[in-house]
């Protein structure tokens, strides 16, 4: 394909550079368009294949996004300062490529702010991926925490992503759930699809327990319990030090993170041996990671669990482990594995049924080795990323026969 061939320029900016956003740009490309994929250079969450590498298509690029000043999540004037620095970066970048169309998702209230203002000055068509209500969940835990300052700052927030939402050419949910909120916002549904999640199937083989990150990080044989991510305001890090402070000695709980969540576990560690605290892990190595478990651990407190939908069960998912899930009934990660049979969950707050719910699997294999093979079961069935892109590209093929611009 020459350079003048390609049949739209499409910038799709995950702030967060999840693994699976990184392959919908993949697919994107192979379907004929010219991609840029853009992230947060500096976030310290779960990165994904986010370089070109041999093999991808000739019109996808990648293109990391650095801010100057310090960033901070516990510190909401450094974070403020960082949002706003890096939504003028987001700005400069849509000025200088001129998309065709932006698909922005797991982006900071403030930053998407500049990106919504860059599509209208260059003419480029805004969707909006919406991965949680960034503002609701803020305002909720805001309100809490700060109370009086919390509540004027999520109402600041909600008012801008309300906007954003309002000029979007379209919004693209994760969940039905979702579409509740952008009815009270007054968001017509003729512009607004639903697209779940899904995990990067085909970079996340099942593995064996013991591996060759195991032998790496020197763990030893027996049961592991096993999170992987970031651990945010969002996240209860106390769920999982009360499995680490019950766990028998052939027992592990590894940790494998970062955040004000995995800052709060560390400073616990001399007093729970059966702790192990890694870094994040290059997402090559992510495979192993999971393969290492003997059940895999996903939390989220009620406040967010609302407007949140964990993306790292969607990679669980793939690795054919037990989940066992902390978060409210009515979350989409919940109820997947409700039907799917691939795991347990339990109320956010239930320290006791989400320690219990961990070792009945770890005590039965039989039930646990169903679990792990309906979740990969699932996955098979479900993230197949053709299917995945054609769903994005179809949306993207009305907007361009419709000639909407925010």
């Amino acid at each position: 394909m020459t350079p003048s061939s390609f049949r739209r320029h499409i910038l799709v900016h995950d702030y967060a550079g999840h693994p699976f956003t990184a392959e919908l740009s993949r697919g994107l490309a192979a379907r004929g368009h010219r991609v840029t994929h853009a992230f947060f250079a500096a976030d310290e969450g779960p990165k994904g294949r986010n370089k070109s590498e041999p093999g991808d298509p000739e019109e996808l690029s990648f293109r990391p996004i650095a801010i100057d000043s310090a960033y901070s999540k516990s510190d909401f004037r450094a974070r403020r300062r960082g949002d706003l620095e890096y939504g003028r970066r987001c700005a400069a970048l849509i000025e200088e490529l001129r998309p065709d169309i932006v698909l922005s998702g797991n982006t900071p209230t403030e930053s998407q702010s500049d990106l919504v203002r860059a599509c209208t000055r260059t003419g480029a068509q805004f969707v909006y991926w919406c991965q949680d209500f960034y503002s609701i969940a803020a305002a909720r835990i805001l309100a809490r925490k700060v109370p009086v300052l919390g509540r004027f700052v999520g109402a600041w927030y909600t008012h801008l992503e309300r906007s954003q939402m309002r000029c979007a050419a379209h919004v693209i949910h994760i969940t039905d759930a979702f579409c509740a909120q952008t009815d009270a916002w007054g968001i017509p549904r003729d512009r607004v699809s639903v697209i779940p999640n899904w995990g990067a199937l085909d970079q996340i083989p099942q593995c064996d327990h013991d591996n060759a990150w195991t032998a790496r990080q020197g763990l030893e044989a027996g049961t592991r319990f096993l999170y992987s991510g970031t651990l945010a305001l969002k996240h209860n890090p106390e769920l999982l030090a009360a499995l680490a402070r019950t766990a028998a000695p052939s027992e592990t709980v590894v940790v494998v993170s970062a955040g004000v969540g995995a800052d709060r576990l560390a400073a616990q560690a001399e007093a729970l041996p059966a702790l192990r605290l890694l870094p994040l892990q290059p997402f090559d190595a992510l495979p192993d990671v999971l393969g290492a478990a003997d059940v895999l651990l996903v939390v989220i407190e009620r406040d967010a669990g609302a407007f949140s939908v964990p993306s790292k069960m969607l990679s669980y998912l793939c690795a054919g482990r037990p989940v066992v899930l902390a978060a409210p009934d009515s979350n989409l990660a919940a109820r997947i594995l409700q039907e799917t049979g691939a795991g347990t969950v339990v109320a956010p707050e239930d320290i006791d049924g989400f320690v219990a719910a961990a070792r009945a699997y770890a005590a039965d294999p039989a039930r646990s080795a169903a679990a792990g093979r309906a979740g990969r079961a699932y996955a098979e069935t479900h993230f197949d990323l053709s299917m995945v892109a054609a769903r994005f590209e179809t949306i993207f093929d009305r907007l361009a026969a419709a000639g909407r611009a925010p």
